[in-house]
């Protein structure tokens, strides 16, 4: 079963289980994927890699959502955001914990051979690939630019 397939499942049981905020997110979850299946130059098809990337942008985008809300005091959107970007987490790998990070990290410096901040960019291009869906953008750029200090 494909990930697709898994979500058009959850979202049977979620409607059965009257669960309003996962039924919600789950179906976000669907449009989202729809769109990208249909997109201009697709083949009709989602990889699982394409999957994850359309996770995290939406993970990405609760949270973002969920800050402005607190920042513009309405804790109950905020919470609403927060509460849909947790189920949307469920269906990405686990993420990476500091220190799997770091030493994920200092093996792809050692494998690109970096020495320098200067060569951040070389670290970046393949640990943004190596680490998809289980770190970060952010949090990668810090870490690489804390250890090539």
């Amino acid at each position: 079963m494909d990930i697709f397939e898994k979500i058009g499942a959850d979202i049977k049981a979620a409607m059965l289980a009257r669960d309003k905020v996962r039924l919600e997110a789950l179906r976000g979850i669907k449009k989202e994927f729809l769109e990208a299946k249909t997109a201009k130059g697709g083949d009709g098809t989602l990889s699982d890699d394409a999957a994850m990337k359309v996770l995290v942008k939406m993970v990405k985008q609760r949270k973002e959502s969920a800050r402005i809300y607190e920042e513009q005091n309405r804790p109950e959107l905020a919470e609403s955001e927060l509460a849909e970007a947790a189920v949307i987490e469920e269906y990405l790998p686990k993420q990476l914990s500091e220190e799997e990070l770091t030493a994920e990290l200092k093996k792809i410096i050692e494998q690109v051979g970096a020495t320098s901040a200067k060569e951040m960019g070389k670290v970046m291009g393949v640990a943004s690939k190596s680490l998809a869906g289980r770190a970060d953008g952010r949090l990668i750029s810090a870490k690489v630019k804390e250890l090539l200090a």
